[in-house]
């Protein structure tokens, strides 16, 4: 993991400094930044692998610049942040945060969650990888007015590309593994790699409505991602 590179945003300095130190002692490149301006700086001129984002920050709402850094990139997103409102979380995981942790949080444990969304990152980079390598189309499902290649991890709708988010994307993956078929919500927190550990948890619910918006033709009146009451979600589209 050490050529890996994390950007620590933090306006307060000891948190700051903790991070850095900290990230750097279990063998992480470490860049820092205090403001978006200094984030900005350090992103177009360093390749960054994960940011570890401060929310309240002087210049800019965190939760505007996930949503802007999830617009154009896959970049790994860790929001930190003293805020305890459940809501911040949820809004944070629509805007595409990969995780979301409180303050004070214990070191050891947002050193796993940092492992992890790295993990995920490296290997949906050898996924890339290998499709590129393979010719191959037995990885290429068609739904509605979509293609979703998952070796290539390339999701088409109308031949337009749609970004998906890692957690977007393996929820995908696992509705396509299962159509026609009722998932409950913790059934498809097992089918996923991604994660996120909070009391109430309604990280599933986000990851739908994020899907029904960039694929159904309508949001608001899903056909393909439709909700059974009770139960949990089905996958109804016809799957080829």
């Amino acid at each position: 993991m050490n050529d890996k590179h994390i950007l620590v945003v933090e306006d307060e300095a000891i948190t700051r400094a903790k991070l850095v130190g900290y990230f750097q002692h279990a063998g992480y490149r470490v860049s820092e930044a205090e403001n978006k301006t200094q984030m900005m700086v350090v992103l177009e001129n360093h390749h960054i692998d994960l940011v570890m984002l401060d929310i309240n920050l002087p210049d800019e709402d965190g939760l505007m610049i996930t949503r802007n850094l999830r617009s154009h990139s896959n970049i790994g997103i860790v929001l930190v942040t003293g805020r305890t409102d459940s809501i911040d979380k949820i809004i944070g995981l629509e805007m595409g945060a990969d995780d979301y942790v409180t303050k004070p949080f214990e070191l050891r444990e947002l050193l796993v969650r940092v492992k992890n969304i790295l993990w995920r990152i490296s290997l949906t980079e050898q996924k890339s990888v290998i499709a590129l390598e393979d010719e191959e189309d037995d990885d290429l499902f068609h739904f509605g007015q979509c293609s979703f290649d998952i070796p290539k991890r390339k999701l088409l709708k109308n031949n337009i590309p749609i970004k998906l988010t890692k957690a977007e994307y393996d929820i995908l993956v696992a509705f396509v593994a299962n159509p026609s078929r009722v998932l409950s919500r913790d059934r498809l927190l097992n089918l996923i790699e991604h994660r996120v550990d909070a009391p109430n948890d309604r990280t599933i619910d986000v990851l739908v409505r994020r899907l029904r918006h960039k694929i159904e033709d309508d949001p608001k009146d899903p056909q393909i991602f439709t909700t059974i009451h009770g139960e949990g979600y089905l996958f109804a589209a016809d799957v080829t």
